[in-house]
């Protein structure tokens, strides 16, 4: 317990953003890390996976490491606040108990799938306190012992959470993405080592590519080459993660050519493929 003390703010890192010029944001996951996102205000729809979700006041939204997800803002002017939690589920082996998981949210449902909890206003008012809480205790004066007691408010927030979750059941109400997407983001998923070319996925989802293209990025926010290229590169880092050739994963994550692979690959990492291997491996 006393490395959760020690690395605690990078164990747990949270923030409570207000803005009204919101920055445009790309396609992202957090390895290693879960994210608890809560809504206050804002015209936003949240891309996660295959769904996207139109939010309003009090929406909670969890993901776990592998999701990838992205806000589309709906205009570039507009009053954007936020509460957004970051944490590395690891810490939470000691706290866990034999008749409750903590991690039951974000481990137990389908990839991609009931990311969104729609909170009622005494549970968004029960949300909020809590999180004023996990502030109080980390401000410069804040008395001896608050380490300890922003973990413990941490610990009933993520309770409160899987309450929230156990109880409320699948929400069908909230997919906003046309079937053609959904089918789109499958075929992608599960042929990232194939031609994705707009000239094949045009006939996969029987879609001219420009109309294709316009549809996605209205309900993305982004572009179908972006959202395949973080794909791949996120398959390309598994695959490094687990052991296999730099060669090997060049193929087997869809990148035909190896110096292309190898410069994008450092762009969007910050590390050539090889190094980002050791660097895992020493990790």
């Amino acid at each position: 317990m006393q490395d959760l003390y020690q690395n605690l703010h990078q164990l747990i890192n949270f923030r409570h953003t207000l803005t009204n010029e919101p920055r445009p944001m790309d396609f992202h996951q957090h390895q290693d890390q879960y994210e608890i996102y809560f809504f206050l205000t804002g015209d936003v729809h949240y891309f996660i996976e295959k769904q996207v979700y139109h939010l309003q006041y009090g929406d909670l939204l969890i993901m776990h490491s592998n999701e990838l997800h992205r806000p589309n803002f709906q205009s570039k002017k507009q009053r954007y606040e936020n509460c957004v939690i970051h944490f590395n589920p690891a810490l939470l082996a000691n706290l866990n108990s034999s008749q409750f998981d903590l991690l039951h949210c974000f481990n137990n449902r389908k990839f991609g799938e009931q990311n969104r909890m729609r909170l009622n206003p005494q549970q968004i008012d029960d949300f909020l306190k809590i999180f004023e809480r996990m502030e109080l205790y980390t401000r410069p004066q804040a008395l001896p012992g608050s380490d300890i007691l922003f973990v413990a408010a941490f610990t009933e927030l993520l309770v409160f959470i899987n309450r929230i979750f156990l109880n409320q059941g699948k929400q069908d109400d909230q997919v906003m993405i046309p079937d053609k997407l959904s089918s789109l983001f499958t075929y992608i998923d599960e042929n990232l080592d194939q031609d994705l070319s707009l000239e094949v996925l045009e006939h996969v989802v029987f879609m001219n590519r420009s109309y294709l293209c316009r549809l996605f990025k209205k309900h993305t926010g982004s572009t179908i080459h972006e959202h395949i290229l973080f794909k791949r590169i996120n398959k390309a880092k598994q695959l490094l993660r687990e052991g296999s050739t730099v060669t090997d994963t060049c193929q087997l994550a869809g990148f035909n050519d190896y110096s292309n692979f190898i410069r994008t690959f450092k762009k969007a990492v910050g590390l050539p493929p090889r190094q980002y291997q050791a660097q895992q491996r020493r990790g």
